[in-house]
């Protein structure tokens, strides 16, 4: 975990999480677990990870769960984290949902995020600061069966998101014992950036112009720690971020 600018424990934030990757390993392992020594590097700020709804209702996991503050992803309970009058308080959102997971392999940077402005509109709501997050590695501790866009698997994968809630990659790894193929993460260092937050004016009911100016913003930030940070992290030169 890295960051790039002092969090004001005063002041509660909105942290967008990319890329999904297939299981969000970094978004876990950083906001829900000490394993990269959030509260050391953000003091008096509490993390909360968004996760789909689906998940808390399932007796005893979903205690387990919120005990790694972990919470649904519904508006109610974003807005109960971000109203906190004190502060202190981090709401993470992996932006890009299920169906980013779909296109997650290593060396890609395909973003679900160009039409995706729900995060934007609630964090204007409440006057939250945007923080832009980019988990590099993260596409890359596992391999997925190809399954591009129009194939059958794409299709099936699609229509049982439609029902469920929940995407199904068909993903593998390594072995315990072996390296070619398992369903243990590849020994691919994950590190997430965590980018400078960008001031929001409140306004209880934004318009549509407002939201796509704060979300182009957004995209533009992103973009920026992605470029400046990438040569660190052994992506090469002429990959970029695209947004879909």
């Amino acid at each position: 975990l890295v960051k790039t600018a002092e969090l004001d424990p005063r002041q509660n934030y909105l942290v967008g999480f990319h890329p999904h990757g297939v299981l969000a390993v970094g978004a876990f392992l950083n906001f829900c677990t000490e394993a990269s020594g959030f509260s050391i590097l953000f003091p008096g700020i509490t993390p909360h990870l968004m996760m789909l709804s689906l998940w808390f209702r399932i007796p005893f996991f979903r205690d387990y769960v919120m005990s790694g503050g972990l919470i649904p992803s519904d508006k109610e309970s974003a807005s109960y984290v971000l109203q906190k009058p004190e502060g202190g308080n981090l709401l993470a959102i992996i932006v890009g949902g299920a169906q980013e997971a779909l296109d997650a392999r290593p060396g890609a940077f395909t973003l679900l995020l160009k039409n995706r402005k729900g995060f934007v509109r609630l964090a204007i709501q409440h006057g939250t600061p945007l923080v832009p997050a980019f988990s590099f590695g993260e596409n890359d501790v596992f391999d997925q069966v190809k399954n591009p866009k129009g194939s059958w698997l794409r299709r099936i994968q699609h229509w049982l998101q439609q029902i469920m809630g929940i995407s199904l990659p068909l993903f593998h790894a390594r072995g315990i014992f072996q390296y070619s193929f398992g369903l243990i993460p590849y020994r691919q260092p994950i590190c997430t950036v965590v980018g400078k937050p960008i001031p929001v004016q409140k306004k209880h009911r934004p318009s549509e112009e407002e939201v796509d100016q704060v979300h182009q913003k957004y995209l533009n930030e992103l973009s920026k720690l992605f470029e400046k940070h990438k040569a660190k992290y052994n992506v090469p030169e002429d990959s970029h971020l695209e947004f879909i």
